[in-house]
């Protein structure tokens, strides 16, 4: 079921997102040569803690770890570990964290020191993706519109869009209704209201879209072992377009 957040909810959801924004933020001068992503973890939910809010990823369905870190060819949900992080490398941080039963969510892909050309295009490219399925969201539009966006974006970029995993709506729950994948056909799935509030992230491959999920049950590669980049914003639907409840600060 899809729903429509009061105006409180929305507030609780604005400051859950800031503080997204802002652990964003603080992460961002660690993300170095030599850092394992295990390290990485603790400082994020050590600043969620001092932050009097809940590290939502943590426990859910029994993950180990406050954020998801997918390094390279991993897409989605890698798990912190011992890896070190070497030059060259891409990293994906995605977290979502609770205030008083209220979620934010974003991922952002960050470079390790000087990467090459092919993983800037991919970042580049993908993080365009997200925004133009952001200017498809207004009351009256459908999450087709959000979808065919991102796809006809990427696609045009030669990048591979992966299908088994979407976007999705947040509330009191990290997942909530409607689902918001990241193809699709315009004017199709569930009609945008104001006070309905989703994640869009599109998950782009520099090869070719498919994945596989390891023996973990939670990290997804790509096959063909290319680069994989993954930004995501919550974004409210507001009475004439929209809000991103968890803004860059750089």
């Amino acid at each position: 079921m899809i729903t429509i957040k009061s105006e409180r909810e929305i507030e609780l959801m604005r400051h859950a997102g800031m503080l997204v924004s802002k652990m964003h933020q603080f992460i961002k001068p660690y993300i170095k040569a030599g850092i394992t992503t295990k390290e990485l973890d603790k400082l994020c939910e050590d600043f969620i803690i001092k932050n009097d809010s809940v590290p939502s990823c943590k426990g859910y369905e029994g993950y180990p770890a406050t954020l998801c870190t997918s390094v390279n060819d991993t897409v989605v949900h890698g798990i912190p570990d011992n890896y070190k992080l070497k030059n060259g490398d891409i990293i994906t941080i995605d977290v979502v964290i609770g205030y008083k039963g209220y979620q934010g969510d974003a991922a952002w892909t960050y470079t390790v020191g000087d990467v090459d050309d092919n993983k800037k295009y991919l970042m580049e490219h993908t993080e365009k993706a997200l925004y133009e399925g952001i200017k498809m969201v207004k009351p009256g539009n459908r999450i087709g519109d959000i979808g065919y966006a991102v796809q006809k974006y990427a696609e045009e970029h030669n990048l591979g869009v992966v299908r088994e995993l979407c976007g999705h709506g947040i509330g009191r729950d990290m997942h909530e209704d409607p689902e918001v994948p990241n193809y699709g056909t315009p004017n199709t799935g569930p009609r945008l209201k104001p006070g309905m509030v989703i994640c869009i992230e599109p998950m782009l491959t520099f090869g070719k879209r498919y994945v596989y999920l390891m023996e973990d049950d939670w990290t997804v590669k790509t096959q063909d072992g290319s680069d994989a980049a993954h930004y995501e914003h919550t974004v409210l639907v507001t009475e004439d377009g929209y809000e991103i409840l968890t803004p860059r600060l750089d």
